[in-house]
């Protein structure tokens, strides 16, 4: 990290780290580091207020920089704080698991929540380097390790199929360039950034009404299922392609079954908050032509959808 912080010419950085010190590189400069935690529950704008009411008293300009050590959460916070700070300033991203390296730290999304809706308060704010070390990978709980793969298992209906089996560090290089790409062609999610989102209203829409009990990527691998089953009853798909979301996201050990206890009202309400909806509710599905961004679904259609759904027990 020194080498990168360097380069960019930072004289002092604040390190924000929901990892034990000695997982932080040395900076090289002078720092203050501020312990985090990961978690859903620190991701709001009370967060990023008393980070950057950190960054004042520790005399953060434009020329200095940020680090974010931790994993999706923790750069998401610090990212939106990084990027509100002086109006901006350059923010690292140290990301320390799965769903962080192949996903959350890349693309330039900051963001927090609001009780009514996830990510609805965020800006663009382009990392100047996010450096993955698969070595944290290995301090992850099962749990945590396959939370990852729901933003992976979606790549195959997006841009990257066949991944299923590769190294893991193939899969995340393949995750990251699928992203980039698509991100450089299009920053600001006005065309096909809307491809990343795949699975992603349903996936945000689980975890707002499970209270977070469902992890971004069970929810996403959920959503995944959903979107196939969505579209092969709009007609973009036919049965075989169907059956093809719920067998990729299966071959990855993931869920694919709506939590007992959330209903289907609560479900609609939550995905009419997305900040993807314009006109009704809307999904990015798969169809003839690849995937698009399909707008005003009818409500009806959507819930019967989600009735045939499977249930966990």
């Amino acid at each position: 990290m020194s080498e990168v912080l360097r380069d960019l010419g930072a004289r002092r950085v604040v390190v924000v780290s929901a990892r034990p010190p000695d997982w932080v590189p040395d900076t090289g400069v002078e720092t203050l580091s501020i312990p985090f935690r990961d978690g859903e529950q620190d991701k709001n704008l009370g967060a990023v207020e008393a980070l950057c009411a950190e960054f004042a008293r520790f005399g953060l300009t434009r020329s200095d920089a940020v680090a974010a050590c931790g994993g999706g959460t923790t750069t998401d916070v610090v990212g939106l704080a990084a990027a509100l700070y002086h109006r901006g300033v350059p923010v690292v991203h140290l990301p320390t698991t799965l769903l962080a390296q192949v996903d959350a730290s890349v693309g330039g999304k900051t963001a927090v929540n609001l009780p009514s809706g996830k990510n609805l308060i965020g800006a663009y704010w382009q990392p100047a380097a996010v450096l993955c070390d698969t070595d944290y990978l290995s301090t992850l709980p099962p749990r945590e390790l396959r939370n990852g793969y729901g933003e992976i298992a979606r790549c195959h209906f997006i841009g990257s199929p066949n991944l299923l089996g590769l190294p893991l560090e193939r899969q995340i290089v393949a995750g990251v360039t699928l992203k980039a790409n698509i991100v450089a062609a299009d920053e600001r999610d006005t065309g096909i950034r809307h491809r990343l989102n795949f699975g992603h209203t349903l996936g945000h829409a689980l975890e707002l009404t499970t209270g977070f009990a469902m992890r971004h990527g069970e929810g996403v691998a959920v959503g995944t299922v959903f979107a196939g089953l969505l579209a092969g009853a709009l007609g973009r798909i036919g049965p075989a392609r169907v059956a093809e979301h719920r067998e990729v996201v299966e071959s990855y050990g993931l869920p694919v079954a709506l939590p007992a206890e959330v209903s289907v009202a609560e479900l609609i309400t939550a995905m009419k908050r997305d900040k993807k909806s314009v006109s009704g509710l809307a999904f990015t599905l798969d169809g003839p032509d690849g995937v698009d961004l399909i707008q005003d679904i009818s409500e009806d259609l959507v819930s019967d959808t989600l009735a045939r759904m499977p249930r966990s027990s």
